[in-house]
């Protein structure tokens, strides 16, 4: 008895020799769809924070109660002032322009002697609140610490106060603004992300420069910072040191407030050619090193 046997034979499949095609192997990915990579990654990741339905509003209801809380305590700083005159307690407001921050220096000054500590509590939640909550009128503040305070403290509470209330405003923004951004413009910000991401190790430089130079507002980089991923870290150092040069500035010309009628005086050529120069200076670090590690690569 016979039977017909044939071998089975599995055929191969074609091998395409065209170049970048057919089976590649796993090092052949371009630039362009490692890009591809990170950016879906990221936006899979961020866009997820947006998605909890409700999570929004309640978010905006405690930025309300945060508010209302810091409201409260700025009346209780109020409350502990001394016996202020009648004359004198109208003045005590947040300063809108220069003829309110000189009355206002004029009747803290009697009390720096006296009350100093609580003349500088008060001071620095007043400045706080605002930078928190972006609020104008800090640039008043500034001016005023160089006619209450001693230089070097008018300097170093400032840069503080900055860098803490915009600490605070990149937390508000952090628990609103970028839920609100990922959900509504999730490509953007995930540009924007990947770029902070490549550029991580300069970003304490990059924001020294954006605090010095008026590119952006003060406002804008505080809410912005928590979108696009910028750490807090390099976020509030790079605000300490970034915002000295034009306190220096506006505390200096603080000295002599009484003969100010504008903020605008506070600036001058020479003011602006010393921080356009500081801020060339804060990105030297950065454009030295992509240099050495060109020339070693």
């Amino acid at each position: 008895m016979s039977t017909d046997w044939a071998p089975t034979v599995t055929p191969r499949p074609p091998i395409n020799r065209a170049r970048g095609t057919g089976d590649a192997a796993p090092n052949s990915c371009t630039r362009s769809d490692s890009t591809e990579n990170d950016f879906t990654q990221l936006k899979a990741r961020y866009c997820s924070e947006g998605d909890v339905s409700g999570s929004s509003a309640k978010s905006f209801l405690i930025i309300g109660g945060i508010f209302v809380t810091s409201i409260g305590a700025l009346a209780l700083v109020y409350l502990s002032f001394p016996n202020l005159g009648e004359n004198e307690r109208h003045v005590l407001k947040l300063p809108t322009t220069m003829d309110d921050a000189k009355a206002l220096g004029k009747v803290l000054s009697k009390y720096t002697d006296t009350h100093y500590y609580q003349v500088l509590v008060a001071y620095f939640s007043t400045y706080v609140f605002l930078q928190s909550f972006a609020i104008p009128g800090s640039i008043f503040l500034s001016i005023l610490s160089g006619f209450l305070f001693p230089f070097p403290t008018a300097l170093f509470f400032v840069c503080l106060s900055s860098a803490s209330g915009a600490s605070f405003c990149y937390l508000l923004s952090y628990l609103v603004g970028r839920r609100i951004v990922w959900r509504h413009f999730p490509k953007r910000a995930a540009e924007w992300s990947l770029h902070v991401q490549r550029n991580r190790e300069h970003l304490l430089n990059y924001m020294i420069f954006l605090r010095i130079t008026p590119f952006l507002p003060n406002w804008f980089i505080n809410i912005t910072a928590p979108v696009i991923n910028v750490p807090l870290a390099p976020f509030f150092f790079g605000t300490f040191l970034g915002v000295a040069p034009p306190s220096f500035v506006a505390i200096k010309a603080g000295i002599t407030i009484q003969q100010l009628t504008s903020s605008s005086e506070t600036v001058t050529y020479t003011s602006l050619l010393v921080m356009a120069v500081l801020a060339m200076i804060s990105l030297l670090p950065v454009i030295f090193k992509d240099r050495l590690r060109k020339k070693f690569d």
